[in-house]
Parts: C-alpha cells; sequence; structure tokens
C-alpha cells in the first residue's frame, strides 16, 4: 500500500515554528543582560510628567584623618600641635528654594579659654573658599545689608558654646529641582595662647525647588516695595562738624573778648605832687581854716608843725612825721649844698616843742606867725629852677612844677620887735 506524505499546509506550518524558536533563543541573551544604568530592562519605563531625576553628586574630596589637618576647595583645617579640636555640631536644611537664604547652624563646643572670632566665619570675595562655594551654586549675602552670619555664646561648667547661623543662598544654574552640595566651610576658633585653630564643616546636600514650581500657571510679579536706603553722606556730616566748631570757637572767642572788656583797668596813679606846692597848698588851706574863729589855736599850731615837717622830709628824703627835732636838725645839716635857712628851721622846730611839750597855749598871733614862718621855710627852701622867675604873675604864672601854679611870694614877716636881728638874716 502507498504512503501518503505530509501535505503543504502542515510542512508550512513546521518552518514558521522553527523560525520562532530560532529568533526566541537569540534574544535570550540581549534580555538577560542590564540596561544602562544598572536598571534592568524589564522596569516599568518612567511617566512623561515625572520631574526629572537630580544630578549625580560629584566625588567627595579626599581627606585624612579627623585628627590631622583636612585639606578642601573652600577650607583648610589647622589645629595646632597639642590643642583639641572643638567638636561641631550642624545642622543645614534638606530642602530649599532657590534665591532664598538657607541657614547653616553650627554649634561650637570650645574651651573656657578659647573665643569664636566675632565674626565666626568670613570669607574674602576673591579667595579660593568664596570661588569653591560660587563654584557649588551657593553665594553669601552682604553682611552690611543686616543678613550676615551671626553668633551667640553661652558659658557652661565644662568650657563654652558658641551658635553660628550662617545663610547661604542657593542659585543653581539650570532651572527646576536641583541637588546642590554645600562644601566644608571654616570656622576659626582663637585659643587662650593666641593660636588659631581652624575646623571645617561637612558637606551638606540640599534639594533646591524653584519658587513657582507648585504653581500651574506662574505669572510676572511686580518688583518689591522701595525699600529706604541709609546712605552717608559725607560732606554733610563734614560740614555739619565744621559749623559745630566754628560755633564752639566763635562763642569761646566772644566769651574771651567779653572777659578781656571787663577786665579790671588800672588806672594810673596821679603823679605826685611836688612837695613845695603841696606844703603851700595844705598851709593856704590851713590858713582859710575856721580853726583860729572857734579858739582851736592848739590844733592850728600843731597842724602848721606837721605841714612844715613833712615838707622838709619829702624834700630832703627822710620821714619828717616820725623824726625827733634833734635828729631833723642833724639830718638836715649833714645835706649838701647846705640847706640856706637852717638856722630858722632849727628854732620853728624849737618852738613847736615848746607848744607841744611844754603845753603852752599860743595865741592868735602866735598861730599867724607861725605859718608864715612855714611858708618863709618853703619858699626858701625851693629849688632854685622850681622858683617862679621875675615878672611873673602869681597865681596865674607858669611855674617849673609841673604845669602847676607857681607859689606865691613870701609875705613880709611881721616879726616883734625883738626877732627884728633874726628878720634881718632871713632877707635875701
Amino acid at each position: 500500500m502507498r504512503r501518503r506524505g505530509p501535505s503543504a499546509g502542515a510542512r508550512a506550518l513546521g518552518r514558521a515554528a522553527a523560525l520562532a524558536s530560532l529568533a526566541l533563543a537569540c534574544a535570550a541573551p540581549a534580555l538577560a543582560q542590564p540596561a544602562a544604568g544598572g536598571a534592568p530592562s524589564s522596569a516599568p519605563a518612567a511617566p512623561d510628567d515625572a520631574p526629572p531625576p537630580p544630578p549625580a553628586l560629584p566625588a567627595p574630596a579626599p581627606t585624612k584623618e579627623r585628627g590631622a589637618e583636612s585639606a578642601w576647595a573652600s577650607c583648610t583645617e589647622h589645629v595646632p600641635p597639642g590643642a583639641t579640636r572643638p567638636q561641631l555640631t550642624e545642622v543645614f536644611p534638606r530642602n530649599g528654594f532657590s534665591g532664598y537664604a538657607a541657614p547653616l547652624e553650627v554649634t561650637v563646643a570650645h574651651g573656657k579659654g578659647e573665643t569664636v572670632l566675632p565674626e565666626g566665619f568670613k570669607v574674602q570675595g576673591d579667595s579660593d573658599a568664596a570661588r569653591a562655594i560660587q563654584q557649588a551654586g551657593f553665594v553669601l549675602p552682604e553682611a552690611d545689608a543686616g543678613a550676615g552670619p551671626t553668633s551667640e555664646t553661652t558659658a557652661t561648667d565644662t568650657g563654652a558654646t558658641t551658635k553660628l547661623i550662617i545663610p547661604f543662598v542657593p542659585l543653581p544654574k539650570e532651572p527646576g529641582r536641583s541637588l546642590l552640595r554645600l562644601p566644608p566651610v571654616p570656622i576659626a576658633v582663637s585659643r587662650a595662647s593666641g593660636e588659631l585653630v581652624t575646623v571645617c564643616t561637612r558637606p551638606h546636600e540640599i534639594v533646591v525647588e524653584d519658587p513657582i514650581a507648585n504653581e500651574r500657571d506662574p505669572k510676572v510679579k511686580p518688583n518689591p516695595p522701595p525699600r529706604p536706603q541709609r546712605e552717608e553722606w559725607v560732606l554733610a556730616k563734614q560740614l555739619a562738624a565744621g559749623v559745630a566748631l566754628g560755633v564752639a570757637l566763635g562763642a569761646l572767642l566772644a566769651w574771651l573778648i567779653r572777659r578781656w572788656l571787663r577786665r579790671p583797668r588800672v588806672v594810673p596813679a596821679p603823679p605826685p605832687k611836688l612837695p613845695w606846692i603841696a606844703a603851700l597848698e595844705e598851709l593856704e588851706a590851713l590858713r582859710r581854716s575856721s580853726l583860729l574863729s572857734e579858739g582851736r589855736t592848739d590844733e592850728y599850731f600843731d597842724r602848721v608843725s606837721d605841714c612844715v615837717r613833712k615838707y622838709l622830709g619829702a624834700r630832703y628824703g627822710f620821714d619828717g612825721l616820725e623824726t625827733t627835732s634833734d635828729e631833723m636838725r642833724a639830718l638836715l645839716a649833714r645835706v649838701r649844698p647846705p640847706v640856706p635857712v637852717l638856722p630858722q628851721i632849727a628854732r620853728f622846730l624849737a618852738d613847736c616843742d615848746l607848744v607841744k611839750f611844754a603845753r603852752l597855749q599860743p595865741s592868735e598871733a602866735d598861730c599867724l606867725e607861725a605859718i608864715e614862718r612855714g611858708e618863709v621855710i618853703v619858699h626858701r627852701t625851693t629849688p632854685p629852677a622850681a622858683r617862679p622867675s621875675e615878672g611873673a604873675a602869681g597865681p596865674g604864672g607858669a611855674g617849673a612844677g609841673g604845669g602847676q601854679a607857681a607859689p606865691k611870694q613870701p609875705p613880709q614877716e611881721r616879726q616883734p620887735q625883738e626877732r627884728q636881728g633874726a628878720a634881718g638874716e632871713e632877707a635875701p
């Protein structure tokens, strides 16, 4: 009997099955390999509206052991030999917004003799640390604007604790969500010995969002309201200081001028009268007095004696009122050139001593005689240069007494008969 072979449809189906088995066998190794980036190819695909994954973090810089110095691009840690590294406690937010400050809170536990510098943290704008922080996507706000670092120190039983708050403003280069790493920053601590210890904080990561990331349809916001700006007007300050100084100096100068104008002025004393002019004026005033009409002849006679004594002392250089008659005669005897009327002066002093010490009561005639004898003594002892010239008027003539009236001519002597001889001697 003849065997029948497979039909044409069966042969075609067998060939298709063989080709499918061969394709599966070739694709099995490719399906077994992981996808790029470590994820298997069988992982579900991410939806289209999901946010992009954060970028990969840069590899940390190599560091040494904790007790030795550590070197970073933004910080170089330095602990002197024999010093203990201060303990740091750091807090940094994990999330933030672009353009908004993220504070780094650092708590430094140090000894009682150690002091965190007043700035706590200070980075120069052109230093390597500032450039490294800017490259990482952070900027430091201006301290003069009121957003600088702050510090607060609290004493403890074992030492002191200083809390530093350092604001950093994240500014990523790309929009959207970004993962930034804050590099280590330096913290300066001064020891009691004067050495400076510099410690570095740890790197910190922060996820930065756009301020408008949660808004469906963000609109352009208006500018913020203006803030008052305080500007130092140097010229106005200098002008105000100059005006204040000028007012003070002017007031002081006015006070000094006023005090100088009100000073007690020294009034020059009038030149003393010449002795012979003063004696003649005193004798003339005594002649016109009412002592004789009142009967006080003893006082009259005593005043004539004092006037002549005072004149002789002033004329020849001694105290006539404090000199006795004998002393006065001795002093006048030594005068050169000799006194022209020395005998008359001696008799006048003797008569005055009788009235003064013998308690004699002089009469009115004796008083008038005494005053005339005194005037004669004054005129005869006047220096020749001070005597009036011949023909000069009496009181109106110009004498040598410094512009004063020249003394008048001595009156004619009226003496008793028993004293005419003495009068003859007194005649020129």
